[in-house]
């Protein structure tokens, strides 16, 4: 009779949450790494990746949640973080420019010697073999990522793809159970990214789990056995490559479509209702509007006046047989009289009223 054993949890994420102020980039995230696994996790730029992880090394403190190492809750400082078993690559490459690829690698051994201010100083027969065995675990490290041949060269005259592996080196010579890639393959061609799976393959074969950000899809589903997705700082689904990559709400998360139950709807909902909200008193006051437009004023005829002027001087000045022309010709007996420089303000609609020329001539005569 076999019995099988449940797998040991190596990383235990529990409702991580990281809040900026208003902003929530990380929220209620759970997430959990087996001895021996390779994790991917996945989603669109913003959706949170490099802030979980810089909440799980200690680079961020958690608005909420908590972060367990094989069991033991881990302290928010990076370099206990990695004291603990926990190392980390960065997206952008952080290597120390100006020393050689050795000289970096033994930079990430620091946290396993045992010789402190004192021995160095005194550089005693302890310092010398501990500085012994460093450079002896280093130099197994540049030959297993192959770049031993370049150990006394600098760090910052190897080529792009180099650099990625000497930064993985400098993380595994911390000695890790757990080691956290933030986009190895970024920038790298088809062949630099297929040597960099091979490697992820043999770091977990050398009983390394992993955990992977990474956004090319044909390389975290190859690699990966199982892939978490965030969206908008939540995640979305979590299961085997498969499961993911043919999920209709992964999808539609990539290519920009909204889904039902989408992380963020209720403050979309928000955003929406408090539109609907502020655009309510303009539609109260759209009949008055319309009312105001087709109550009978003065002033359109006054403006109308204004710019028919212009034409009837025209319509004198040519003789064509309109309306206008008739209109200017009853006025034109008016010029004579003082009041002519008030004929202007006469239109065709006035010239239609005998009325108001009757009043107008008594006036003048008058005036005379």
């Amino acid at each position: 009779m076999t019995t099988t054993t449940a797998p040991s949890p190596v990383l235990e994420a529990t409702g991580v949450t990281m809040r900026f102020g208003g902003l929530t980039a990380v929220r209620n995230v759970d997430l959990t790494v087996n001895a021996g696994e390779i994790v991917g996790l996945i989603g669109p730029n913003g959706a949170g990746k490099t802030t979980f992880f810089n909440c799980l090394t200690g680079l961020y403190v958690p608005t909420e949640g908590k972060v367990a190492y094989k069991g033991t809750v881990l302290p928010p400082k990076p370099h206990l973080v990695t004291s603990a078993g926990i190392a980390r690559t960065f997206q952008n490459i952080r290597l120390f420019a100006n020393m050689t690829v050795l000289e970096n690698v033994l930079v990430g051994r620091h946290t396993r010697t045992k010789e402190g201010l004192w021995s160095a100083l005194l550089r005693g027969p302890g310092f010398r073999k501990a500085e012994a065995v460093s450079r002896e675990r280093a130099m197994e490290l540049l030959e297993f990522i192959g770049l031993e041949h370049k150990a006394d060269h600098l760090s910052r005259n190897l080529p792009y793809g180099e650099q990625r592996k000497l930064e993985i080196a400098r993380a595994m010579a911390s000695e890790p159970g757990l080691l956290l890639l933030d986009e190895p393959t970024a920038g790298m061609n088809p062949q630099e990214t297929r040597a960099t799976e091979d490697l992820v393959f043999a770091i977990r074969d050398r009983g390394i789990a992993v955990l992977v950000i990474e956004h090319d899809m044909r390389f975290i589903f190859n690699l990966s056995d199982r892939v978490a997705c965030l969206v908008q700082g939540e995640k979305l689904v979590e299961g085997t490559s498969e499961v993911v990559q043919g999920d209709e709400r992964v999808i539609a998360a990539y290519l920009g479509t909204p889904f039902e139950g989408a992380p963020g709807d209720e403050e979309l909902a928000e955003v929406e209702a408090a539109e609907a909200a502020g655009a309510a008193p303009a539609t109260t006051t759209t009949p008055v509007t319309e009312a105001a437009d087709t109550a009978p004023t003065t002033e359109p005829t006054e403006a109308a006046t204004e710019t028919e002027i212009p034409a009837t001087t025209e319509a004198t000045e040519t003789p064509a047989a309109d309306d206008d022309t008739d209109a200017t010709a009853e006025a034109a007996p008016a010029e004579g009289t003082p009041a002519a420089p008030e004929a202007p303000a006469v239109t065709p609609a006035d010239a239609d009223e005998p009325d108001a020329h009757g009043s107008s001539t008594s006036k003048e005569g008058n005036a005379q």
